[in-house]
């Protein structure tokens, strides 16, 4: 289900209180349209035991507002990634094993 603004940060922060991390600068933020390739190949994000979160934005710039805001707070990334498509908004924390 595609989502908004306030609905991916109130689903990004939800998930963040489950997080053993304390620090904005502890996790990742970025958007793409391959969840697969991104989250699980580039950035080698462990699916079974890492923490991570995706949501799907209405739109591509519904998710740079999102990965911005975030930026903003301090977590990792960089904006202007992705292509017209880039609708996934991903989060993960970084470990001695990602690939930021």
């Amino acid at each position: 289900m595609k989502k908004t603004k306030n609905q991916i940060i109130a689903d990004i922060d939800a998930h963040l209180q489950k997080s053993r991390k304390g620090y904005y600068s502890d996790f990742y933020i970025g958007i793409t349209n391959d969840i697969e390739r991104r989250l699980f190949g580039e950035h080698n994000v462990d699916r079974n035991y890492g923490w991570w979160i995706y949501c799907e934005a209405i739109n591509k710039a519904t998710a740079q507002e999102v990965e911005e805001y975030y930026l903003n707070k301090g977590m990792k990334g960089d904006t202007g990634g992705g292509n017209e498509d880039s609708t996934f908004v991903y989060c993960y924390e970084i470990t001695a094993t990602t690939i930021e």
